[in-house]
């Protein structure tokens, strides 16, 4: 064990002692893209975070809605909860950030990785958005590594755990973990490190660092594909991951978790809501201004993110 994991789980064992868990969770499962979210509160003070909503999006018609968002907010509505904090564990690519409902209806601050700033460069490049910033301006706050959010009667430690993209971050909750998408339930795997600035190497350290933790910290994925149609799942512990993780357990060396990791993402396909998620969620979720005849409109840049052979 390298000093760093050694230390990240000697921290964990001494804050578990000295703070006994008040929290809950409650997951919040959204069958087009497969996501979760969840909403993380104390039921004592009535302070809570959200962490990864979803805005609607039918790609099909360009409908866009606010259903997940709006159940989200009847159970924080009917607990009475503030919501200081809706947080990102990194920029979505399947699916459009619902942030500003939060942003508008609590007055929560946006939180996301302090790296978005690179994946904002990246796109920006992408869509020929010229002039956006990529200076943090569009979130609230940026987190970095073994920084902490004091939401008042729990706090908030951030892990960075790149490798699916270079701004992914866990968020710490007394014994809990939220990962996004650097792992999934152990039937399923770990995160893809095919978009930009990803690595499956970045990805395997990020891995062991979590897999350091102790047997019994709990898990909550970002997502569930429900292998084989079986029922929805969000919840595994680090114990679980390690001894079963069909991509990476405690048996797999670097080596093989790479090449496996390398073929597996070149046989993938782009997620259907890939090009419509970036270009929203690297403004934190905003939509398009809205332009001269009344209308929102996004970009689909052709033959960039996957080359093509058209010479016209």
């Amino acid at each position: 064990m390298n000093s760093a994991a050694r230390n990240l789980s000697q921290w964990w064992s001494e804050a578990a002692d000295a703070a006994p868990d008040r929290t809950h969770v409650q997951p919040f499962y959204d069958e087009r893209t497969a996501t979760l979210t969840y909403v993380v509160w104390d039921e004592t003070a009535k302070i809570g975070v959200v962490i990864d909503p979803v805005r609607d999006l039918d790609p099909r018609s360009g409908r866009t809605w606010l259903a997940s968002c709006e159940s989200v907010a009847a159970f924080v509505d009917a607990r009475g909860l503030a919501i200081p904090f809706v947080l990102e564990t990194h920029a979505h690519a399947d699916h459009l950030s619902g942030v500003p409902f939060f942003k508008n209806r609590y007055g929560a601050r946006s939180v996301i990785g302090a790296e978005i700033t690179s994946v904002q460069a990246t796109f920006r490049h992408v869509f020929g958005f010229t002039d956006l910033p990529i200076d943090r301006r569009q979130f609230d706050v940026l987190v970095r590594d073994g920084e902490v959010l004091d939401v008042g009667p729990f706090r908030i430690e951030v892990l960075h755990t790149p490798g699916h993209t270079p701004a992914c971050v866990t968020y710490r909750i007394d014994d809990r973990i939220f990962v996004g998408d650097v792992m999934f339930m152990p039937d399923y795997g770990v995160g893809r490190c095919d978009f930009p600035g990803g690595s499956a190497d970045a990805l395997w350290d990020s891995l062991q660092r979590l897999y350091q933790l102790p047997d019994d910290v709990r898990v909550f994925v970002g997502h569930d594909y429900r292998p084989g149609g079986r029922p929805v799942r969000w919840e595994t512990t680090i114990g679980q991951q390690r001894g079963a993780n069909v991509h990476l357990s405690a048996r797999t060396d670097r080596e093989a978790f790479v090449a496996f990791r390398r073929r597996r993402d070149a046989q993938l396909e782009a997620p259907l809501l890939l090009l419509p998620s970036l270009q929203v969620n690297i403004r934190a979720g905003e939509l398009p201004a809205v332009e001269a005849d009344g209308v929102r409109y996004l970009r689909l840049p052709l033959n960039v993110i996957v080359p093509g052979a058209d010479p016209a």
